[in-house]
């Protein structure tokens, strides 16, 4: 008797949640080099991300939905080690990059998706990386951070940003799936393309990618054709890139007086592994990251390392 009850709670379960349809959603993304060991704090080490999205009330003909999204960003940047007195020792520079973006995604009915950003901050002191580099090494008893008095100096950040996905093959049972991933990056702060794949490993049939958290898709209202999909898998998700411009590496070309430069590596290879689960009125992901170098003369020339944390919790009205 008490399995049964069990049996029929979790089916309860899975059943209200499968007849909601969330339309807003708000998230927290959270990278550092820390979720994967505590002995590296290096190149790309933080990065802070606070999203707001929700579903238009506006789509065209051959779209699903049309989904907009507002967002603050933080990225954070140190050489091989935060505490490097020596300016000739920086073998990379220390930058930090404060963004707000507006974003607009659109999910068309063929499984394909095309997602527009523009962003605008500032790179340089005014980012703030300093103050949040001493504020998280006191929380976790690190040193100081020594050597940001030669970061990447003030200048004004606005990027555009696109990225296309569609859906390309699956297994017949639905539990294994491949979409391609294109994207671009024009701006002050990044310029650069990537093309790579998306393959998701389901513990339980997939959703389509119109109607997934893999691709931040997942909201709905009385006007689509989805409701809200309880979604549980594996990703692998392997990118190349080819850079032209990194203000964080190279310096700002509106402000060229940084004291600390280097020259860009312009093809990179990108990897995120991880796993993604609904519950509740939440989301939750963890993905490992691994990149090859971004510049050159690097102390610890085998590539970097992150984690990545991210929270969503959908708004059901």
């Amino acid at each position: 008797m008490k399995y049964s009850f069990s049996f029929y709670f979790l089916f309860f379960s899975f059943y209200i949640i499968s007849q909601e349809k969330p339309s807003k959603e708000i998230s927290f993304t959270s990278d550092n080099d820390l979720y994967v060991s505590s002995q590296k704090d290096r190149y790309y080490t933080n990065g802070m991300f606070l999203s707001y999205r929700y579903l238009s009330q506006i789509k065209k003909e051959n779209q699903e939905k049309r989904i907009f999204e507002w967002k603050i960003g933080h990225e954070m940047y140190t050489p091989y080690k935060a505490i490097v007195q020596n300016i000739n020792d920086h073998d990379r520079p220390f930058a930090s990059y404060l963004f707000g973006s507006f974003g607009v995604h659109r999910v068309y009915k063929n499984q394909k998706i095309l997602n527009t950003s523009i962003q605008a901050g500032v790179i340089g002191p005014n980012a703030f990386g300093k103050e949040l580099q001493d504020f998280i090494h006191d929380i976790y008893g690190f040193k100081k951070a020594i050597g940001w008095e030669y970061q990447i100096k003030n200048a004004f950040g606005l990027n555009f940003n696109t990225e296309y996905s569609q859906f390309l093959v699956k297994d017949p049972s639905n539990y294994y799936d491949i979409s391609w991933i294109n994207t671009a990056k024009l701006g002050t702060i990044y310029t650069n393309i990537s093309s790579g794949f998306y393959a998701r490993i389901g513990f339980k049939s997939l959703a389509k990618i119109t109607n997934s958290i893999a691709f931040n898709t997942n909201l709905n209202n009385e006007n689509t054709n989805f409701n809200r999909a309880v979604e549980s898998f594996l990703y692998i998700k392997p990118m190349v890139s080819y850079a032209l411009y990194d203000a964080t590496i190279q310096g700002s070309f509106l402000n060229t007086t940084s004291p600390v430069t280097k020259e860009l590596v312009p093809l990179i290879f990108h990897l995120e592994a991880g796993i993604k689960f609904t519950a509740n009125s939440f989301n939750f992901g963890y993905g490992f990251n691994y990149s090859t170098n971004k510049s050159k003369e690097l102390r610890n020339d085998n590539g970097n390392i992150y984690g990545s944390i991210s929270i969503h919790y959908l708004i059901n009205q």
